[in-house]
């Protein structure tokens, strides 16, 4: 089996619709994708239905964005959770309406310096996603300022700019507890990428695993090969899954479908660990 557990749609930052989403998991051969977008399960409906008529396995889930109280980012993966438990929606809305806000601020401080406004920005969010950076980005590619989003988050939008502003995210160990609280398995994504940035310490790792975590996304083009073995051996040691997955984007970023995948042992246990929402597994 080929199974993908970690893509996006135009629901939060990437290019495709969920159905076009779906449609492209059936051309690349994947037997079971995982819909992930950030902090939004809105894609969910349109994605299952799509799932059924291209004969591709869906597991819904979410990616949250998290940060330490060191300031450091954690993206947390949110599989078959209940999407209508108060306390995971309450908590991810705080961070949308954050996220929103951050854009405007980001933007006003653009336009001082680019031909850029918050119309031009609008214009590549789809109806009720969430907003992030990429979008932005996605601007400053169609106004001519930048050639596509890699160059904009290595200039203009990285978080050393001087346009950058930050927003609220959960810490990571309440996003597990809420995560499995709603029934869901949680999984940390990328959880060694250090070229995005600064990196979880163990002890972040120890608490996220105290707190209920799971899994980790082991296999992603972003994890050095090193920091891999150091993950594999954590999850040996403390009775995680691992997992691999493209972390597909359309074409907002350069990673295929496909290209890491999560073997059907992992699979399984997933499954089994939750109890929020089903899969679809034809």
């Amino acid at each position: 089996m080929r199974i993908d557990l970690h893509a996006h749609s135009n629901v939060s930052d990437g290019t495709q619709t969920p159905a076009t989403l779906l449609a492209a998991a059936a051309a690349a051969r994947l037997d079971v994708l995982a819909l992930t977008d950030h902090d939004s399960t809105d894609g969910w409906a349109e994605a299952l239905v799509a799932a059924r008529d291209h004969g591709v396995g869906l597991i819904p889930g979410m990616e949250i964005s998290c940060k330490t109280a060191r300031g450091v980012s954690v993206h947390l993966l949110c599989y078959l959770h209940d999407p209508f438990n108060a306390e995971l929606l309450e908590e991810i809305t705080k961070a949308k309406d954050a996220r929103l806000t951050r854009a405007e601020r980001m933007v006003e401080r653009l336009a001082e310096d680019y031909p850029l406004n918050w119309d031009d920005v609008s214009a590549h969010v789809a109806p009720g996603a969430t907003i992030g950076r990429p979008h932005i980005a996605d601007a400053l590619v169609a106004a001519g300022i930048v050639s596509d989003r890699n160059e904009a988050f290595a200039n203009i939008l990285t978080s050393h700019s001087r346009y950058f502003v930050s927003h609220y995210a959960p810490d990571p160990v309440l996003a597990v507890e809420l995560v499995r609280a709603a029934g869901g398995v949680p999984v940390f994504a990328h959880p060694v990428a250090s070229a995005r940035g600064r990196i979880a310490t163990p002890e972040t790792f120890h608490d996220m695993i105290d707190a209920g975590l799971l899994g980790l996304e082991v296999d992603h083009r972003d994890n050095p090969a090193e920091g891999r073995a150091w993950l594999r051996k954590l999850a040996y040691d403390k009775g995680l899954f691992t997992t691999g997955s493209s972390d597909y984007h359309g074409t907002g970023k350069p990673n295929l479908l496909g290209e890491n995948l999560t073997t059907p042992e992992a699979l399984v246990q997933l499954v089994s660990q939750a109890s929020g929402s089903k899969p679809y597994l034809p």
